[in-house]
Order: C-alpha cells, then sequence, then structure tokens
C-alpha cells in the first residue's frame, strides 16, 4: 500500500497539539486533514483513498464516542484511532469494543502512531474491498429469479440435486438447469466458491 495516496483525518480541539500531529503525520509520508471539531469533520466528504481517523475523546458539543457512533450508521469502513490525555482502561475498552483500531494516551511516541496508523489504514484497505465485493454480489443475486433463489440456498446447505428437487417438488434435471443457471450468473464454478461469496453479504 503505498502511503503517499493514504489520507490521516485529525479531529482535536487543541490547536497546538493538532498543528503538531499534523505535522508528525505528515513527515510519515501520509496527507493530512485536520478538524477542531466533530461537527467540521462529519461534514466533509469522505476521500475516496485509504484513509483512517485520529479522533480526540473529548470534544466540545460532540465528544469522540459520539461521533464513532455516527460513523457506524453513516460511515462505518472508517477505521478510528483514539487519542486522549484523560484516559483510562474503562475508556479504551469501551471504544476497542465498537471497532477503534487503537486507544492512544497523549503524549504518544512517533513509533507508536507510525504502527497504528499502518494497522488502520490496512484495515481500510480490507473494509473497501470487502464492501466493493458485497456490492458486487448483490448486483449478482439481484440477477436470479425467486425459483433460482430457492435453490441456491438449499445449494448451499450442502444438498444434493435429488434431495433439492424433492423438497422444492420438482424433477431432478429441473434442479440442474436451475444450478447450472445460478452459477453462471453468480460467476463461480463451485458450490464452496458461492458459498463463501455469499457470507460475505450476510
Amino acid at each position: 500500500m503505498s502511503s503517499i495516496k493514504s489520507l490521516v483525518y485529525i479531529v482535536d480541539d487543541d490547536e497546538s497539539f493538532r498543528e503538531s500531529l499534523e505535522e508528525l503525520v505528515s513527515t510519515m509520508g501520509y496527507q493530512t486533514c485536520a478538524f477542531s471539531s466533530a461537527e467540521a469533520f462529519l461534514k466533509y466528504p469522505r476521500a475516496q483513498r485509504p484513509a483512517c481517523l485520529l479522533l480526540d475523546v473529548y470534544l466540545p458539543h460532540l465528544d469522540g464516542f459520539a461521533v464513532q457512533e455516527k460513523l457506524q450508521v453513516k460511515e462505518a469502513a472508517l477505521p478510528i484511532i483514539f487519542i486522549t490525555g484523560h484516559g483510562d482502561v474503562p475508556m479504551s475498552v469501551k471504544a476497542i469494543k465498537k471497532g477503534a483500531v487503537d486507544f492512544l494516551l497523549k503524549p504518544f511516541n512517533a513509533k507508536a502512531l507510525r504502527t497504528t496508523l499502518v494497522a488502520a489504514l490496512d484495515k481500510d484497505v480490507e473494509n473497501v474491498k470487502k464492501e466493493t465485493l458485497q456490492q458486487k454480489t448483490s448486483c449478482l443475486i439481484s440477477t436470479l429469479t425467486p425459483r433460482e433463489r430457492e435453490v441456491m440456498q438449499q445449494l448451499i446447505t450442502g444438498k444434493l440435486n435429488k434431495q433439492i428437487a424433492a423438497v422444492l417438488g420438482t424433477a431432478e434435471k429441473t434442479i440442474r438447469k436451475h444450478r447450472g443457471r445460478i452459477m453462471k450468473k453468480m460467476q463461480v464454478t463451485s458450490v464452496v466458491e458461492l458459498a463463501r461469496i455469499l457470507k460475505i453479504v450476510v
């Protein structure tokens, strides 16, 4: 992954710390985009590139946890690294349980920051890949007829053609035809592959 193309959002109301953090992150080869408030960040459109968020816990009006909850609804794929000067173990556990990549206590060193940024940006790349595959799979499923969807649901349980025919009350040769069309429309060559991609959209 090219770090030059990656973007690190920074949300912190402490101007001097925010500017220092921008400078530090920039020296690591990442582009930065900083905000003094959660509201300003939430209004900003998401960049179409690998990205993550360095988010202060204590912010005026909307705190870091409120931002995390809003992103889970609006843009769940953006990895979050919480930063704070007044954290504790329960707070960090809460953040991680809700999906944060890490929880850094100020002041933190450059090595720790770099390590967690790499992890967060790698996670975003994987999230984007998964989301793209989900969208593709959903589009493929939409091409199936209602009957083909019924047959597909039976196929991924491991049933044989004759067993599916008995369940659906039709001939085995009809199931074979449905099976062939399903494989072609879903762009797979085996039931195992079919089950794997369907698991992604669940």
